[in-house]
């Protein structure tokens, strides 16, 4: 009898976010006494932007949500001021990507509301919306704003329709979509945009996955696997492909993957645990990770997405024992950057009434700036207005970097201007020499003493903050935050210095050349 050899090959491969962990913030920087909702609708009760935390609450005699400011943690007072104008609950809410002062939310009560947060803190609870929008016959379960184009909300609820509206207009009460998508057979459980927001994938409680153009309103693709049980789905970002979260038909929880271009088999299944609750994923185009929370425990476990076989890499598990209600995700822009943070998250724990933040931290000894990790990300500004992509642009979203004091970027870097080729400078005479000296002053950036008197002020602005109008820290984290930003404003200037010194050098030759060619004259 022969036995067959088998011959194990590991693979290693290598990546950057291989030793990222999560961290928990303490106590003081947690929001205690939240009266978190009770609701069993499979949702996220929470949305995050950087001035803000939304999440849904207990109300009696219909449906409200709190809007804590960031900054405000610690214990919640009992009456603060709540967003109270829905005549049943909250199901959904979320904040505008282009706005951070204006929420949607969705509701029992078959209607969609818009609202203005003002900047300054909360004194009175506010009820009256700036735009309501009736169409749906039963109640509302899911919304969600079109990542590209400004004032474009869709909303789907329990009469199977998705429905697209356009609140750019001057009414406060909008009647009718702009677009109505109706060959939904049964309650739509998630939706999500590709990039440019040209497409929308939905998974729907028929257990099918759908790709739609929702300006036309027709089908593209359909999924129909009786092995998997969808229940949320994502696009990945530019990489062509879905990824769902459900169950298998043996009660497993899911990841499946798919081929944008063919959703007829999966190219990847893998069973993820034996429990029952919900699994939310969440994918970060800019590192290629994925996350997935399950709703009812307190574990959050990622992986690496990859375009070529496996696909899917596990690399680590962040283990708590507080389980999660609901969750909220800060966009890109309100990390920390100075302490290499990645993701974060803001778990609803109703056992505690809390509102607990964790960090995905890379680890890294250096106290600088890490672009390697930080590429070019969405911004605040949109690509589109909402009758342009209603007309049927499309455009992919408006970048911005994260680096400490840059501002927003356009998604296509300015025209190079024009530089003088060498025929022209020889052809210059004696009577242009000043001339030329201006047109050096200029490309250097050379200013007269009451120019840089306007312009040479000191800013401290260091990611975001003006360190020299900063208030002094309170706490040991606070301080430790101040000290990197201060680290990271001196490495700053001290690239600043250098540049300058290679400008002075620079001009100090172009002025000796021009010296040596008007003495040949």
């Amino acid at each position: 009898m022969t036995i067959a050899k088998m011959s194990w090959c590991p693979q290693y491969r290598t990546s950057k976010f291989r030793h990222v962990y999560g961290k928990a913030a303490n106590k003081e920087n947690c929001y205690d006494c939240v009266p978190i909702t009770q609701s069993v609708h499979d949702n996220h009760f929470c949305a995050v932007n950087p001035h803000f935390i939304a999440v849904v609450t207990e109300c009696a005699g219909g449906g409200a949500f709190l809007v804590i400011p960031i900054s405000q943690t610690g214990k919640l007072d009992p009456h603060y001021p709540r967003i109270c104008g829905h005549k049943g609950n909250v199901l959904d809410i979320k904040w505008n990507p282009f706005d951070d002062f204006v929420i949607a939310s969705c509701s029992e009560d078959a209607t969609v509301k818009i609202w203005n947060i003002p900047q300054h803190l909360l004194t009175q609870s506010i009820t009256e919306p700036q735009k309501e929008l009736f169409g749906h016959t039963r109640r509302v379960g899911l919304i969600e704003w079109h990542p590209t184009a400004s004032n474009i909300l869709f909303s789907t609820g329990y009469d199977y329709k998705i429905m697209i509206w356009n609140l750019d207009t001057k009414e406060s009460v909008i009647q009718a979509p702009v677009q109505t998508i109706s060959f939904h057979t049964d309650v739509v459980l998630s939706m999500s945009f590709n990039t440019d927001g040209s497409l929308l994938a939905t998974a729907c409680r028929d257990r099918k996955i759908r790709i739609i153009d929702p300006r036309e309103g027709t089908l593209l693709q359909e999924a129909n696997n009786k092995s998997h049980r969808v229940n949320k789905v994502l696009f990945l970002g530019n990489m062509k492909k879905l990824l769902s979260t459900g169950t298998s038909r043996w009660n497993n929880r899911q990841i499946t993957l798919w081929d944008q271009d063919d959703l007829s088999v999966p190219l990847l299944e893998e069973d993820v645990d034996g429990s029952s609750g919900l699994l939310f994923p969440f994918y970060d185009p800019d590192t290629g990770m994925f996350y997935v929370l399950g709703k009812g425990d307190g574990n959050i476990k990622y992986y690496e997405i990859s375009s070529e076989k496996p696909y899917l890499h596990y690399l680590m598990e962040y283990r708590s024992p507080l389980p999660q209600k609901g969750i909220g995700v800060m966009p890109k822009r309100g990390l920390n950057v100075s302490s290499c943070e990645i993701f974060r998250f803001y778990k609803l724990i109703p056992v505690k009434s809390l509102i607990e933040p964790v960090s995905m931290i890379v680890p890294r000894r250096s106290e600088s700036y890490q672009e390697d990790i930080y590429p070019m990300t969405v911004g605040v500004q949109p690509a589109l207005t909402a009758q342009e992509w209603l007309s049927g642009a499309n455009k992919g979203p408006v970048l911005m970097s994260l680096r400490p004091g840059s501002v927003i970027l356009n998604s296509l870097p300015p025209f190079p201007e024009k530089e003088p080729t060498l025929e022209e400078t020889e052809s210059v005479k004696i009577a242009d020499t000043s001339g030329k000296l201006n047109r050096i002053q200029e490309k250097w950036g050379y200013r007269t003493a009451d120019k840089r008197g306007k312009e040479d002020r000191p800013v401290g602005l260091s990611n975001g903050f003006d360190v020299f109008e900063c208030p002094p820290p309170k706490t040991e984290n606070e301080l430790l935050q101040m000290f990197y930003r201060q680290q990271e404003e001196i490495r700053r200037l001290r690239e600043l210095l250098i540049q300058r010194d290679v400008q002075l050098k620079q001009l100090e030759l172009e002025i000796k050349n021009l010296r040596m060619d008007s003495g040949r004259f």
